[in-house]
């Protein structure tokens, strides 16, 4: 039972900590709510579909097919946090006003909730498909039916806890940081993404290591740790990065700070000196 909820916990925690951040950046943009819900309800069909067809993909691609996959779906959803990334620089100081004054959110940000939409759908669907790889594997090596009864819910409540502790704790950032904290945090992600994608493409013999491990950390810090897995998600952490996963992290987040910069916009007006910034938390949704 505690394998199975460690596994469990472990994936969906993964899948979790991306979309609290996409949660936490939307807020304020209008039905969020429901592109949120569309996307992992979209995910989780997804992996059922991954799943089942993981044989045939991984035949059609010589053998490699998972590690492709994988790496198909981080980069796409690396696209996809960018252009968020780059809309909300254009416009953060638009939305912070509207949050502010506790007015609908501007109609554009529609679109970028749908963008987003995308990527907790490839987070929830990769995750997804894992669990149940995994799962299939250890019911066939003996795991039991009150195993997988008892520890797939609870791996699965761990995992949804613990991402909704670090959503909380985001909405307490005050207004007038809070669009550019969570940009800088998707930026992150997204750099951390294009890390692993490099990794998977690694394994299938797609790129050059440059390096298999340039240092250790594992003693200080082990990427099966709790903390670990967090910051890898969070920020593509690795105790032993090879030279290609670094390269892939630094031009990631090069472009995209330089994309920032250049599309950044200043504010209009300033907000009063007295103002609270209590008054955008009744705009959770």
């Amino acid at each position: 039972m505690l394998a199975v909820a460690l596994l469990v916990f472990r994936e969906v925690l993964e899948a979790a900590l991306i979309v609290t951040v996409v949660a936490a950046a939307t807020r304020g943009v209008s039905h969020r709510r429901i592109f949120i819900g569309g996307g992992i309800a979209l995910g989780v069909i997804g992996a059922g579909l991954v799943a089942l067809c993981m044989n045939f993909i991984e035949g059609s691609l010589g053998g490699s097919g998972q590690e492709l996959f994988e790496a198909s779906v981080l980069f796409a959803a690396v696209v996809m946090i960018g252009w968020h990334v780059t809309w909300m620089s254009s416009h953060g100081n638009e939305m912070v006003q509207r949050v502010r004054s506790v007015t609908a959110s501007i109609e554009s940000g529609s679109s970028s909730v749908a963008i987003l939409l995308v990527v907790v759908a490839l987070a929830v669907m990769r995750e997804g498909s894992e669990i149940v790889l995994f799962l299939f594997g250890m019911a066939a090596g003996g795991a039991g039916k009150l195993d997988l009864a008892t520890g797939v819910p609870l791996g699965l409540i761990g995992g949804v806890a613990l991402g909704l502790v670090l959503y909380f704790g985001l909405l307490r950032i005050p207004i007038r940081h809070f669009f550019r904290a969570t940009n800088w945090m998707l930026v992150l992600l997204a750099a951390g993404l294009a890390s692993s994608a490099s990794a998977y493409l690694i394994q299938a013999d797609w790129l050059p290591a440059l390096g298999n491990q340039l240092w250790d950390t594992s003693w200080l810090l082990s990427n099966d740790s709790l903390i670990g897995q967090a910051l890898h998600v969070l920020v593509g952490y690795e105790a032993r990065p090879a030279g290609t996963q670094l390269v892939f992290w630094a031009l990631t987040f090069g472009v995209l700070l330089i994309a920032m910069r250049a599309t950044t916009t200043r504010p209009r007006q300033t907000a009063p000196p007295g103002e609270r910034s209590s008054t955008a938390l009744d705009l959770q949704s």
